[in-house]
């Protein structure tokens, strides 16, 4: 099939620079879309959608999520601080949006020794937080640093959902999670 119209896609990684040019028109950019491209051989396929894609020439942006209100803030504090899974537990209920309750819940499982619990409460964490990242311009790339207090519920979700996967033996979760943690944060420490 001839390929009308230029649609070029740059992209930059550590170890070297490319730049591949597509060729597509008429696809409705929408969420539930993929572009299907096959150049020099290769197939090519990404999730299409109406946002720009804002490309930096520094590297990838990064995206900080917002801080918690001080009302759940100090409650998920209190409810760490004293250990109180019930606590933990209705905070879920009152904000179930928000990864840094299901990462405590999941935390204090481990912690019991509970670590399919555990492992169940970190993925809603994770999956929350990926939601989360979304709403705030995440694209499927780029940074969510430690650094910045509000990104370390998911994070910490993560990274719990790594420690679990391994301690029931999903050794490729628990990698891949690994990996995904060093592509968010270039910092976090190997495990």
């Amino acid at each position: 099939t001839a390929l009308p119209d230029s649609f070029a896609v740059r992209y930059r990684s550590a170890q070297a620079q490319a730049s591949v040019a597509f060729h597509a028109r008429g696809i409705q950019a929408t969420q539930k879309h993929y572009g299907h491209i096959i150049a020099s051989g290769r197939q090519y396929i990404w999730p299409m959608t109406d946002s720009p894609v804002s490309l930096h020439r520094s590297g990838p942006p990064e995206t900080i999520l917002p801080s918690l209100t001080h009302q759940y803030l100090k409650a998920l504090q209190d409810a760490v601080a004293a250990g109180d899974k019930t606590a933990l537990a209705d905070i879920a209920t009152l904000a179930p949006e928000v990864p840094s309750v299901w990462a405590a819940l999941g935390e204090q499982a481990e912690k019991d020794g509970q670590i399919v619990e555990a492992y169940a409460y970190f993925r809603v964490g994770y999956h929350r937080g990926l939601d989360a990242l979304r709403q705030n311009g995440w694209k499927g790339s780029g940074f969510v640093r430690w650094e910045h207090e509000s990104n370390r519920g998911f994070l910490s979700a993560l990274d719990g959902l790594r420690r679990t996967a391994s301690a029931i033996a999903e050794l490729h979760e628990a990698e891949r999670c690994a990996l995904f943690l060093r592509q968010l944060d270039p910092a976090w420490p190997s495990a």
